[in-house]
């Protein structure tokens, strides 16, 4: 049996969309539990149960596609609308 060659595109981005969920898990857990939060880290099969995964995914490979077309990340696009021209 050939073992297939590993590529180098989804290794990569899948530790990115690992990494985008643990971080959004954390941002709605800071939220919601205000002061009681306590930075637990989750476990992956909680991030796809969350739907943390399936989020973070959209917004990896979103953010991918716009740096390859030269646009600005869904982060810097959030920050331009909420600041404008303030950043200048």
């Amino acid at each position: 049996m050939q073992r297939r060659k590993r590529g180098k595109f989804w290794p990569k981005v899948r530790e990115m969309i690992w990494a985008k969920a643990e971080e959004l898990y954390q941002k709605e857990q800071a939220v919601t539990m205000g002061d009681d939060f306590k930075a637990l880290t989750p476990t992956r099969k909680e991030l796809r149960e969350g739907g943390y995964f399936y989020q973070a995914k959209l917004i990896v490979l979103q953010n991918l596609w716009r740096e390859k077309k030269g646009l600005p990340t869904v982060e810097e696009e959030e920050m331009l609308a909420r600041y404008g021209a303030n950043l200048s």
